[in-house]
């Protein structure tokens, strides 16, 4: 009698490619490209999940990548988030060309990062983005002057949410279209110009800010917040060497009374305890603050000193939730009294010394 004829099992390669990409979502990208090189069939989902997200590479890395992507018309409709960085080394107009010729096969990428040095940052390299209209970004950043080319290229870009200008440098005429970017909620900048933060903010729906602040530049800075179609919802501010400390929480409240969290590190001028007590009765002006951070260095303050400064603000704002102060102690309400994690962990019971 002939023994019975069992059913093979199931390749792995009969599984749906979308569980597939799930499973070598898993893998480290050194063994993704080892899958890619085993047979044609890996090779094809293998390269959709390596290619989908393109992060933390070296400099040098960076150039190759740039390079497959711009030889390959398979490989760049894969990438949906890349980020470039050559912040240590200077670059040739040859990478420039490549990689403006790259950035234009990379029609479905929604998330771009590129930042050089600052050298080459106070080059005119913003035509690297020239032919890129095609592009629907949902996030940008980049360190490149801020200048009408990339004023030009930020007009193409309708569906961007999320705007980040690490430049060190900009240009006078830095002018975007009231057309452009009519969805823009969140952005960001390293540079204290008024000018570029009030091009960006003027009539779009920016709800979320980080900016950095200087002297002489501060009360422009703020007074460019107003600008947005929205009411703004959080602010993060760093402060290098910007006028006395003391005026920023005042002058915020003004204008931004709706703003439900508020950042300020302070990174030049240390202010004093007193201020921080001081600055309580500024808080009575906002309406609807959930989240207050206050960090400085060189403030000679305990922890209790800490937990009377969040009982004071809290009693000039009922609606805050969490306080953090210069020591970095989470503050936050519970059974009617200030407290901190550190309240709540338990101490640790005296140990016997080991011989």
């Amino acid at each position: 009698m002939l023994p019975p004829v069992l059913n093979p099992l199931p390749s792995i390669c009969t599984l749906p490619n979308e569980t597939l990409e799930l499973v070598f979502d898993e893998l480290s990208r050194t063994d993704l490209t080892s899958i890619i090189r085993t047979t044609s069939f890996f090779h094809n989902v293998a390269s959709r999940v390596l290619y989908r997200s393109i992060t933390e590479l070296s400099s040098a890395r960076a150039v190759q990548v740039v390079k497959i992507l711009s030889q390959s018309d398979k490989y760049p409709l894969f990438v949906r988030h890349i980020e470039l960085a050559w912040i240590e080394v200077h670059i040739t107009g040859n990478l420039l060309r490549l990689l403006n010729r790259t950035l234009r096969r990379l029609r479905l990428l929604t998330t771009l990062a590129i930042e050089f040095s600052s050298f080459d940052n106070n080059a005119n390299i913003s035509w690297i983005f020239d032919g890129c209209s095609s592009l629907a970004l949902r996030s940008f950043t980049t360190s490149v002057k801020c200048d009408n080319d990339l004023a030009s290229f930020l007009s193409t870009q309708t569906r961007l949410v999320d705007l980040s200008l690490r430049s060190n440098d900009f240009a006078a005429d830095f002018h975007l279209p009231t057309t452009a970017l009519p969805n823009l909620n969140a952005f960001r900048t390293v540079l204290p110009c008024p000018h570029v933060t009030a091009a960006v903010l003027r009539d779009r729906p920016v709800e979320t800010v980080s900016l950095s602040l200087s002297s002489g530049e501060t009360i422009p800075s703020l007074d460019a917040l107003l600008l947005s179609a929205a009411v703004m919802k959080r602010l993060t501010i760093m402060s290098f060497g910007a006028e006395e400390p003391k005026m920023l929480i005042p002058e915020i409240a003004k204008r931004l009374p709706g703003l439900e969290a508020l950042h300020i590190m302070i990174l030049m001028a240390p202010p004093s305890q007193g201020l921080l007590i001081d600055s309580g009765s500024s808080l009575s002006l906002f309406t609807n603050l959930h989240y207050l951070t206050f960090m400085a260095p060189g403030i000679p303050a305990s922890t209790e000193d800490e937990r009377s400064v969040a009982t004071a603000w809290h009693r000039a704002c009922p609606t805050l939730r969490t306080i953090i102060l210069p020591k970095g102690i989470v503050w936050f309400r519970s059974e009617g009294n200030w407290t901190s994690w550190s309240d709540e962990e338990p101490r640790d019971e005296a140990k016997e010394p080991q011989a």
